[in-house]
């Protein structure tokens, strides 16, 4: 059965920092494309970030380049989310996404972030 488990949201002021991870289980996790998307209340999902399944190669919306740092660990079957200088606007659920070349694509649940004083 395959699972993504994300984990790490909650609530923090701007300014401040959130990692998130996502453990993968139920298929081979190296060979997949990690990604990360949110979305908030009233919006449609939107990209953050990709890294590819050796970790080599990684990708960012423009929005939250220099902010946000996506990594993964491979023998952990984790991939994470570093965001840093957190604003209000980025208020959403968080949710990763494991792409094999657009063939099979699985999703997690998501997790809140709240960005708030």
């Amino acid at each position: 059965q395959v699972q993504l488990v994300e984990s790490g949201g909650g609530l923090v002021q701007p300014g401040g920092s959130l990692k998130l991870s996502c453990v993968g289980s139920g298929f081979i996790f190296s060979n997949y494309e990690m990604r990360w998307y949110r979305q908030a209340p009233g919006e449609e999902r939107e990209f953050l970030a990709a890294i590819e399944g050796t970790g080599g190669k990684v990708m960012y919306v423009d929005s939250v380049k220099g902010r946000f740092s996506i990594s993964r660990d491979n023998a952990k079957n984790t991939v994470y989310l570093q965001m840093n200088n957190l604003k209000p606007e980025d208020t959403a659920v968080y949710s990763c996404n494991a792409d094999y070349f657009g063939v099979r694509r699985y999703w997690g649940q998501g997790t809140q972030v709240t960005v708030s004083s």
